[in-house]
């Protein structure tokens, strides 16, 4: 096969970080340097003039909800409601709009509300009348609910943990009633969210996506559909099932298709939604939040799949859920004779919002990844912010990047989509903007957790994944980018280094005030799969 070569651009490597072009042969990166030497990887088939566009690895978005955020792309996103009156106008609005099947909407959050009421569902019902309607707080660990969904969940959900009749409904009760949202969508509404949110995370630069599935039918309906799909970015699934047993664990990747059980398998629930389980009541609320799981249940989930050789995980936010999964490691390690096979099929933890020293030193004993997503920090961290309003002197230890980095746990970043956007850029900003000083990154370790951190986070150990250099895929973001500056290891002496003797890749300026990188394409396994300027159609 013939070399396809993307010259006169800026590519972000540090083996050659004055590169201005790269050649792809057979899907893989097999050349890298200026327009000297190119003869040894072949004869060229294709040139692509970059006219002086950065090339990055592609990024990997490290949790994902497919098809809920491709109902909020589709559908109804009610992430700008800007009062609650303002939410339940673009519901009627939504559902006049729609007379038939289900209605699907996300994102309020009540915090950014004067006032800050809930919606009840004699509201929601005002506002659709006799159908089922799903209305997911932004965190999607709530929702606010029609009656006619209630009827259609089955008479036993009045009695499940987190019902109420007016509030949304929490815990159990929220489960259940989303498992019926979900049986009412038809194949050709789930298939063309899965579509439009796959297409979107491709135009993002983004080239695999780490999808968390629930354990339900519908949990799995979706995942399957997933994994059968001819995508423009790959899709590797994490199924929440707990497991006691190495067996169950084997057959269940079998028959679902699955490549990890983790991700959603949830130990709590949220900071917004009261559900986040602490060690002490929430600033704004008594309780403590929810545990879903036990002590014991995380050790034999660890044990199980570690014994099986295959990947295990859990969500964990509140300091009393994330403490229990470092716990969790430490006395798994115990039963399995060391770290070595625990490590072996590295571990997850989704979140780790309110992890401690002692837990992010088991984490690092123990090979754990943190997957974690910055755009809540930016979202709801900093002075005044919901953190701060559910936790008082609590929140600025939330979201521990730098901590977590420093003592050497590998970070993958990623979205939580719909909860927050898939967007690469943004949540590198925001990992190395964090609203906690101190608690950020530095530049280049956000752009490698966003890329590599990803891939580690899958098991990958191969030292070329999710870089840009000769024998890597070519997974590769295309990007529109201003002046490029070398981050430097010290940001307390300088920000940015020019001396080329540093050997430090260059970057685009991810100040606050600079315009972020303009995604132009997007290449996975050398192959084109987002160019909707043409850039790679005018090749020579």
């Amino acid at each position: 096969m013939g070399v396809l070569l993307l010259h006169n651009g800026r590519v972000h490597t540090a083996a050659d970080p004055e590169a201005t072009a790269l050649a792809v042969t057979d899907g893989l990166i097999s050349w890298i340097g200026g327009e000297h030497g190119l003869a040894a990887v072949g004869p060229v088939e294709r040139t692509v003039d970059l006219q002086g566009a950065l090339v990055v690895p592609g990024f990997v978005d490290a949790h994902v909800h497919s098809t809920d955020a491709g109902l909020a792309l589709t559908g109804l996103d009610l992430s700008g409601a800007r009062s609650l009156e303002h939410c339940l106008q673009l519901l009627a609005e939504h559902a006049a709009a729609r007379p038939d099947g289900v209605l699907w909407g996300h994102g309020w959050d009540e915090t950014s509300w004067p006032g800050g009421r809930l919606p009840l569902r004699s509201e929601i019902d005002a506002a659709v009348g006799d159908r089922p309607a799903y209305v997911t707080r932004v965190d999607v660990h709530s929702a606010a609910v029609s009656t006619a969904l209630v009827r259609t969940a089955g008479a036993e959900l009045a009695g499940a943990a987190g019902y109420e009749a007016e509030r949304p409904l929490t815990r159990d009760a929220h489960h259940r009633v989303r498992a019926a949202a979900k049986r009412l969508l038809g194949p050709a509404q789930r298939d063309a969210a899965q579509q439009a949110f796959l297409a979107a995370a491709a135009a993002q630069g983004i080239c695999e996506v780490h999808e968390c599935a629930s354990s339900d039918a519908a949990g799995r309906d979706d995942l399957a559909a997933l994994l059968r799909r001819a995508a423009p970015v790959r899709v590797r699934g994490y199924l929440a099932a707990l497991v006691g047993d190495p067996v169950e664990a084997a057959e269940l990747l079998a028959a679902t298709g699955a490549h990890a059980l983790g991700g959603d398998l949830s130990v709590d629930g949220a900071i917004g939604s009261h559900t986040a389980a602490l060690h002490e009541p929430y600033r704004d609320d008594p309780s403590t939040g929810v545990r879903y799981l036990s002590d014991d249940e995380i050790l034999s989930h660890l044990v199980a799949c570690a014994t099986a050789g295959v990947q295990p995980g859990f969500h964990a936010i509140g300091d009393d859920a994330v403490s229990a999964v470092g716990l969790g490691l430490r006395r798994a390690a115990e039963r399995l004779g060391g770290t070595v096979h625990l490590a072996a099929v590295t571990p997850r933890v989704e979140h780790a919002e309110m992890a401690d020293a002692e837990t992010v030193a088991a984490f690092a004993a123990t090979g754990a990844v943190a997957s974690v997503q910055p755009l809540f920090d930016r979202e709801w961290g900093g002075p005044g912010g919901m953190y701060e309003r559910r936790l008082g002197p609590r929140a600025p230890g939330m979201n521990p990047f730098a901590a977590l980095a420093a003592a050497g746990v590998v970070l993958a970043l990623g979205s939580d989509a719909p909860v927050t956007p898939a967007d690469p850029w943004a949540a590198v900003a925001a990992a190395v903007h964090h609203r906690t000083p101190g608690s950020g990154l530095s530049p280049r370790a956000a752009l490698v957790a966003h890329t590599r951190g990803g891939h580690r986070a899958a098991g990958r150990v191969d030292r070329d994944a999710g870089t840009v250099s000769v024998g890597a895929p070519a997974d590769l973001a295309v990007v529109e980018a201003g002046p490029l500056q070398r981050p430097v290891a010290d940001p307390s002496v300088a920000r940015w280094s020019t001396d080329p003797r540093s050997r430090v890749p260059l970057l685009p300026d991810l100040s606050p005030d600079a315009p972020r990188p303009r995604p132009l394409a997007t290449v996975r396994d050398g192959v084109v799969v987002h160019d909707p300027e043409g850039l790679f159609a005018a090749a020579r």
